[in-house]
């Protein structure tokens, strides 16, 4: 049997398998796909800690269940930076990101379309974990290329150091586990 660190999101009690990054460094892994009742809860909670916004914005692919849960619930409008430029966008624009849960770096894309629909809006970056702010960076060079006002950068959970940011709003913190 695998170790787990056991912990509570919104809530709800919840078992992370705890997996290896690297010689030094573990990490509890925290999956938000499937859990449909963490992902409603933590919804729910996060929400009622977010300032006002007009658009939701998330990387791909595991703030996506999250992504899509607070825009049902405030009714706004959320959109996806995506790992590969799609046949519908006719003008993407793309940044590089380096994430600790990614072996290679990536590029991260946005339609251009949609960074217009944005262009002047409040809009809310979200993710489920907050780690090293590779992704948020990303996110948030994308989002200044259209004049976005973002007024505020969401998760789940912080990981590790992300916990003492101040700029962020998140429902737990998550250790890292050093060897």
């Amino acid at each position: 049997m695998s170790e787990v660190y056991k912990m509570k999101i919104a809530g709800l009690e919840r078992e992370l398998p705890i997996c290896a990054v690297n010689d030094k460094l573990d990490i509890a892994a925290f999956v938000i796909f499937g859990d449909v009742e963490i992902t409603v809860a933590s919804a729910t909670e996060l929400l009622k800690k977010c300032p006002e916004f007009d658009y939701i914005v998330t990387p791909e692919a595991k703030g996506i269940p999250l992504a899509y849960e607070m825009a049902r619930q405030s009714g706004k409008k959320y959109f996806i930076i995506r790992k590969g430029a799609k046949l519908y966008m006719k003008e993407p624009v793309s940044v590089n990101v380096n994430s600790i849960t990614t072996a290679a770096v990536q590029t991260a894309y946005l339609d251009s379309a949609e960074g217009e629909q944005m262009r002047g809006k409040r809009v809310l970056v979200l993710d489920d974990v907050i780690s090293t702010g590779e992704s948020l960076k990303a996110a948030l060079t994308l989002l200044e290329k259209f004049d976005v006002n973002v007024v505020g950068m969401a998760a789940i959970l912080a990981e590790g150091d992300a916990a003492d940011r101040d700029d962020i709003i998140y429902l737990e913190k998550l250790p890292l586990f050093f060897k």
